[in-house]
């Protein structure tokens, strides 16, 4: 990739709202490129986090073993997103595994040329504890909905957050651009392959989704935001 694409897909990145272009650059200037190949792991649950990375292009997902042995997602990623910051900001292991679901390239910074970039330019250290906020907020929210909504609901919540961040409009309508499983999505949303089949199933009977082998196309958006709202 040029490095002008490399400096539009990371100033992308919102640790590095409010910086100067030149700021960016050096910033850029200070990381390392990585190129990852699809089934890869970019790092494992458990190990200490001593750095992240920025996705310049492949997507990521985060994936997490519960105590109990479960695997559960917690996360998909794609370029421009930070994989691993909130681990190395909180002086932590990384509670999840970064699994490459699509070849990807990245940029990375140890803890290390962080926190000296960041004195460098404090602006970093203040959006860096603002996406550690949001990152709490977004897990209280995904509590919630484990805890109050049922699970119908969780489903079309989890397909419209892929469709915004990984929607393509095509004729047949909004295409969630990635790999995505029946056991993918219901790993995402805390239920078993058989009520999330069951879940598809109907929804395509009924026209909202079109569903195939690790495709999940939206061809009515509307009734599927209906259905996370509990309207049907």
């Amino acid at each position: 990739m040029s490095r002008n694409n490399t400096f539009e897909v990371v100033s992308q990145y919102s640790l590095l709202d409010g910086l100067a272009p030149q700021e960016i650059k050096n910033f850029i200037a200070n990381g390392r490129l990585h190129q990852h190949k699809q089934g890869t792991y970019i790092f494992h649950q458990g190990e200490l986090a001593d750095q992240y990375a920025i996705l310049i292009s492949g997507q990521v997902k985060i994936t997490q073993i519960t105590p109990a042995g479960k695997q559960v997602i917690l996360h998909y990623f794609g370029p421009g997103d930070g994989v691993g910051i909130i681990a190395v900001l909180g002086d932590m292991d990384y509670p999840g595994s970064a699994y490459v679901t699509e070849a990807c390239e990245s940029l990375s910074w140890s803890k290390e040329v962080t926190q000296q970039l960041m004195l460098r330019y404090p602006r970093l250290a203040l959006n860096g504890i603002e996406i550690v906020a949001k990152r709490f907020a977004k897990l209280q929210d995904r509590y919630q909905e484990i805890s109050t909504q049922h699970v119908e609901q969780r489903v079309a919540m989890t397909l419209l957050r892929l469709a915004r961040q990984f929607g393509r409009r095509t004729d047949e309508g909004v295409y969630v651009d990635m790999p995505l499983s029946r056991q993918d999505l219901g790993e995402m949303v805390g239920t078993n392959l058989y009520n999330v089949s069951r879940i598809l199933r109907k929804w395509e009977k009924s026209g909202y989704v079109s569903i195939g082998r690790q495709r999940v196309v939206l061809c009515n958006p509307h009734a599927v935001v209906m259905i996370s709202e509990g309207k049907i």
